[in-house]
Parts: structure tokens; sequence; C-alpha cells
């Protein structure tokens, strides 16, 4: 896609967002949620390099060690915005949650795993076996995506909904046959010797894209820190592509690991770039990596899995103008 073919429309909605719109501050620092996945802890990295504060937006950066509190501290208005996956945005919002996906982060393409025991071969022989994986999130969603695959459902095995990190450690232990976990806790999962990877995201391309997701009444209120903030994810894989190794530093130890066992998750979580994030944003098309396309695979999924109560107005979801706005600024910039 050429950025500059977008600039016409892109400069009128630049001007819609920061052309004398007077629309009130966010007082209080901006909350935003993240968890120990790859694809969400280049925001610590924008943290602790002020580059919040270089684009004139005050963050809060808040941590959570369970994935699904942070969904749920959205759900509850106790976060403006939360670093989650598509599937676990679409649940909420066919519940009646107004979210917004303003920017895709990245797709898993192996870093979800389900782990087995290593005398598991194939998915058939998870039937009866004890499988545990954080309930209604994505690895509960990609162990769901295999049983189908295989002809099986969630009632042809014994599912125990745990906390990622609790399952990981369930797992190493020898309490359960296999488990559903991203990474760094795969890592955990594996680190006794005791399993195997059965089948991972990289079996099911563009499944679980990972998203910034903001509350409606926000995005609507404060345009602006949501320009900010999309300019400074990108800012930021501008520094991590200049200082590899710094980088790395910082989310390896956010994450709790060492340098080398982040640097192995790197193939498995496929950061966007704004090319990327246009193509994604852009009208339906039969691509894995398309937002309207994907959405609604997974939307029918959901409710066929009883994981969501509809499917519900899909586009509504996606706010697209921010990264539009961006490739606008980026290519009027360019000489």
């Amino acid at each position: 896609m050429n950025l500059r073919s977008l600039l016409p429309k892109i400069v009128l909605g630049m001007s819609l967002l920061w052309g004398g719109l007077a629309l009130p501050a966010f007082a209080a620092p901006i909350k935003i949620g993240y968890s120990a996945w790859p694809g969400w802890l280049p925001w610590k990295v924008a943290e602790e390099k002020g580059l919040f504060k270089k684009n004139g937006v005050d963050v809060q950066m808040v941590w959570f060690e369970g994935y699904a509190e942070s969904i749920n501290a959205l759900s509850a208005g106790k976060l403006e915005a939360n670093s989650q996956t598509l599937n676990d945005t679409i649940s909420p919002v066919a519940s009646g949650a107004k979210l917004k996906v303003v920017l895709t982060n990245d797709n898993s393409a192996g870093n979800d795993q389900i782990i087995v025991k290593k005398n598991i071969r194939t998915i058939q022989d998870l039937k009866g076996k004890r499988v545990a994986a954080e309930l209604g999130t994505v690895d509960h969603f990609l162990l769901l995506l295999g049983l189908q695959l295989a002809g099986l459902s969630e009632k042809d095995i014994q599912f125990s909904p745990l906390e990622t990190g609790a399952a990981a450690a369930a797992f190493a232990a020898g309490r359960l046959d296999g488990v559903g976990v991203f990474a760094p806790f795969t890592t955990r999962a594996l680190s006794t010797n005791k399993g195997k990877v059965l089948f991972s995201s990289r079996d099911f391309p563009g499944a679980i894209p990972d998203h910034l997701v903001f509350r409606d009444e926000f995005v609507k209120s404060n345009p602006e820190a949501v320009q900010k903030i999309v300019k400074t994810w990108f800012d930021t894989l501008d520094y991590m592509r200049k200082n590899p190794s710094d980088a790395v530093k910082i989310m390896a130890k956010r994450a709790g690991v060492t340098d080398a066992e982040y640097r192995s998750y790197e193939s498995g979580t496929r950061l966007f770039t704004l090319e990327q994030n246009l193509s994604a944003f852009g009208p339906e098309t039969a691509k894995s990596t398309n937002l309207r396309y994907q959405s609604k695979r997974i939307a029918d999924f959901l409710v066929k899995t009883e994981l969501a109560t509809k499917v519900p107005d899909l586009n509504a979801m996606f706010d697209d103008r921010f990264i539009k706005a961006y490739a606008g600024q980026s290519a009027a910039a360019q000489p």
C-alpha cells in the first residue's frame, strides 16, 4: 500500500484530530494495561525511555501478572486502554462493552502453544486427558481451534480453567497432561523437559492478532491523546530497531527471563509495521491478517463454542483514523 496515495484523506483526518477541536484534556495519567506477551513488552521500552513524555502524553503503564485481570480491569473502567487479543475483545463487545481497536501490535506466530507430555503424539490423543488454560482467553481459544481440527470438543477432554502462570507451573509439576500457554510462560512449562509443543499459533496464521484497545468514551473525548500514544508505539519500534540489545534487556527483565530466552521468542511474534497496520485495518479481503475478515471467523467460532453470546457489530470495533493520520504525518515528513 502506498502511503502517499492515502495522503489527501489522511490530511483531512489529521485536521479533524488536531485542528482546533477544543476537547478537554484528560487530567489524570492515562492508564494502559499490559501483561507478559512479547508483542506488548515494547510498551515497557516506551516507558523506560521516556517516549510517552517526548510525545507530550502522560501515560501510566499498568502491569498485570494475570492477562485475564487486565481484560477485567478494562471492562470495569479501571483502565483507559488495554493490550489484548482480538478474540478477547470480541467477547466483551458481544456482551455490550463499547471498545475500539486502534492499533495492531502483532500477530502471534508460534508463541501461543499447546504443550503436552511427550507420550502424546496427536491432538486425538488428548481425549480424556487433563488439559488446562486460562478460561475464555486466547490460549483457551487456541486449544478449541486444535480440538475442532481433530474432530473433538472441550467435552472430550478434562478441561481445567487455570490462570496462565498457574497452568504452566502445574504442567511443569506433572499435574497435567497438557496446557495452553503463551510466551514467556512457555519457558516455564517446558522447564523440566517433560513436555513438547503439540501445536501452536504458527499452525493457525492470523488467528491471534494482538491490539491496543481503548474504551470508546475515552477515544471520543481524547482523540489527540490516542494519536500521541499510537505515534509513541511506532517511535518505540524505531528505538528497538536501532538499539536491539538495550530493548531486549528491558523486555527480558520485565518478563522475568534471560536475554537469550527472550530472543528465542522473537520468531513467534510478528510485530506489525505501519504498512502492515494499514493493510490489517483496510477493506475486507480474504487474508488471514485482515481484521474485518479474521474478526468474522473468530466471532463465529466464539459463538459456536459459547465463548460469546452473539456476533456483534464488528466494523464498529475498528477505528483506523489514528493509523491513517500517523501514516499521513510520516509521509509528509519524507523528503
